[in-house]
């Protein structure tokens, strides 16, 4: 029986396009991974060891991203903030759940989630404006329940986790915490904020690690990991049961998102539109199979000779300068034997010349000095070798 196509969310916004911009999909793909709450909630799990984080659920998580809008501004606009109400907030904490339960069971999680080519030293600044902004809007919040609370003694601000999650293959060389991007913090330190944020490095996971998770979080990670042929390589040799099974549970809005980011990587390795997109239909229809049967047609190869005929192209441009710079090292050395003789010649006319007017050898060797610039001992070798 024929399958019904229908039609995939590629399609849907990518329709008429022969080729998506890169860089517009990774964003959109990082932007909705961090609004999906089950996302958010294996996230926290699999890469924090907090143990009041173990236990979120997906409906735990808010997205309250849009409430800052006006704060953090359109340069912004590809992070997210999270409001988490956490379960069993008092194992651990020393806090007393009766006395404020609804203030004290949440916090804000900030996730900087922009796909970074270069590491940003700049990170705990714009962190720390982001805080600033939650916690004002927070404070606003809490006014409009009841007026004047927030300068009561116990009115508590709610904890904020900044995160930086980081696709870049290079190392993460910026300081993490704030004070060390303050001058003179040795001498004015109990004067300056300070906080850390938490690094999330992709690369700094294994396939194997992710995939034994067996989540949907773990599983995009290690799609995004994916930025060079090597990289697919090992992609293509990872658990594919495990893929699969994954696949397979996914809800349909996290299977969207697994499917646009397939897409993303179809497209960064030059993989043709048509082909991208009927992957990207595969997966929306859980066979995983049709999909590594194409990705293992995808023209790694082709990329390998396109590296090697780069270094041939190399060698022959290296091969053909050196040649260049023999053949002018060859002129120079013409151009200096020429004017070595031309001197030699001067110097034979001019001692021939003092000769011919009687002149003393004793006159014409200071002459020879003077006119040429010569020792006195090569002035005298010069005289002996030219005067008749």
């Amino acid at each position: 029986m024929k399958r019904k196509k229908r039609k995939s969310t590629v399609r849907r916004h990518q329709a008429g396009n022969t080729r998506a911009a890169k860089g517009q999909i990774r964003d959109a793909n990082s932007r909705t991974i961090f609004q999906n709450s089950m996302l958010v909630s294996q996230f926290l799990r699999d890469n924090f060891d907090i143990p009041i984080l173990e236990d979120v659920k997906p409906e735990d998580i808010e997205d309250v991203t849009k409430r800052y809008q006006a704060y953090l501004g359109i340069s912004f606009e590809t992070d997210t903030v999270q409001r988490i109400r956490l379960r069993n907030i008092a194992v651990g904490t020393g806090i007393d759940t009766d006395a404020d339960a609804e203030q004290e069971s949440q916090i804000y999680l900030v996730s900087l989630i922009e796909h970074k080519s270069e590491v940003d030293y700049n990170v705990t600044m714009q962190l720390l404006r982001y805080m600033s902004c939650i916690w004002n809007e927070c404070a606003r919040e809490a006014e409009q329940r009841q007026e004047g609370i927030t300068r009561t003694k116990a009115f508590k601000y709610p904890a904020i986790l900044p995160i930086v999650y980081y696709e870049g293959s290079g190392n993460w060389t910026a300081d993490l915490r704030f004070q060390d991007r303050i001058l003179l913090k040795e001498v004015f330190g109990d004067y300056i904020p300070d906080f850390t944020y938490r690094m999330v490095r992709i690369h700094d996971y294994s396939n194997e690690e992710l995939l034994d998770r067996e989540d949907e979080m773990s599983l995009l990670m290690m799609i995004n990991k994916v930025q060079t042929p090597e990289d697919m390589t090992r992609f293509l040799k990872s658990e594919r049961d495990k893929i699969a099974r994954i696949i397979s549970k996914a809800p349909a809005p996290v299977l969207n998102i697994i499917a646009s980011t397939i897409w993303s990587l179809c497209i960064k390795m030059n993989m043709p539109v048509d082909e991208a997109r009927e992957c990207v239909k595969e997966v929306e229809d859980r066979n995983m199979g049709y999909l590594f049967e194409n990705m293992e047609k995808m023209d790694i190869q082709a990329e390998r000779r396109k590296t090697k005929e780069a270094e041939q192209k190399l060698a022959e441009a290296e091969r053909t300068a050196e040649q260049r710079a023999t053949q002018v090292r060859e002129e120079l050395t013409e151009k200096i034997k020429e004017k070595e003789l031309q001197l030699e010649n001067g110097i034979k006319s001019f001692v021939q010349l003092c000769q011919e007017f009687h002149m003393e050898k004793e006159n014409a060797t200071a002459r020879l000095i003077e006119k040429y610039d010569l020792s006195r001992a090569d002035a005298e070798n010069k005289i002996q070798k030219y005067w008749n």
